[in-house]
């Protein structure tokens, strides 16, 4: 079993926590946008509060880490490890509660070349405890805006897990999918499981707008999120997502192993 202490030095070295790559400079400009409704960044959320930019950067800095002087803008940010162990307990013991019901699940990323593994790993072991892997909509169109404009994507589930491909990317197994933040991809699965009669999951697990999406909708949802994702965050604040792991979203994908064991543990879902 991974003891807590070896996992906070794992996120340190890691640099899943402590000083992360994202930049200041970044973030700030994500609460800026937030701030003014953009929805790059919203990510599917529609806040109820009214979310300025010294909010944004007072919660970050609550549930994050990073620094609550508005004036500190420039170098990288920081994410308190504490917080990361604090919610990954958190997101463990979500994790438990829907297997001992052996409820329905969706998982999904806009992120896969760094968290497929990390997903993967958790629908296996939600398969094992019995629930079900749901996978709506497999092969549908979704079209997504892009910074090169309207895009159109294929729905895709790689054990188990939703992502996104461009039309006529190589063969399953040769590429991993489409990075994206938008939500309109748990939409067309949530879409179309409710089309076909369900069932539907009790339990959304993802990224960015899989998380978003499903929680402004009303599905539980949990994940994690970067320090320029405040969208997850005010989500949490507001009630309509349930967990968020503050870490760093785009190191390389073996670093999240030793965080996949941790929740499993905790999880009581090893195998």
């Amino acid at each position: 079993m991974l003891s807590t202490g070896a996992l906070r030095a794992h996120l340190l070295a890691a640099r899943l926590a402590g000083p992360v790559a994202t930049s200041r400079e970044e973030s700030l400009r994500s609460y800026r946008l937030f701030a003014a409704r953009d929805p790059r960044v919203l990510l599917g959320l529609d806040p109820e509060g009214a979310w300025g930019q010294r909010d944004l950067i007072a919660l970050m800095a609550e549930k994050c880490g990073v620094s609550a002087d508005p004036h500190h803008i420039s170098g990288q940010d920081v994410i308190d490890p504490e917080l990361t162990l604090t919610a990954l307990d958190a997101f463990a013991e979500r994790l438990g509660a829907v297997a001992q019901r052996r409820a329905p699940v969706l998982l999904g990323t806009g992120h896969p070349h760094r968290l497929l593994g990390f997903y993967a790993a958790l629908a296996d072991a939600l398969s094992a405890a019995g629930c079900a892997v749901l996978t709506p909509a497999h092969g549908h169109s979704v079209d997504i805006t892009t910074r090169f404009g309207l895009r159109t994507y294929n729905l895709a589930y790689v054990r188990g897990v939703a992502l996104v491909r461009e039309p006529g990317a190589p063969r399953p197994g040769c590429e991993p999918g489409a990075h994206t933040h938008s939500p309109l991809p748990v939409r067309t699965a949530l879409a179309a499981a409710a089309e076909t009669g369900g069932p539907m999951p009790e339990l959304v697990i993802g990224d960015h707008g899989w998380v978003c999406g499903a929680g402004q909708l009303g599905f539980e949802a949990i994940g994690p999120a970067d320090t320029n994702d405040p969208a997850l965050f005010v989500g949490q604040a507001e009630g309509s997502v349930s967990v968020v792991v503050p870490l760093d979203d785009a190191v390389r994908s073996d670093y999240y192993r030793p965080l996949t064991r941790y929740v499993l543990n905790r999880a009581c879902l090893s195998q």
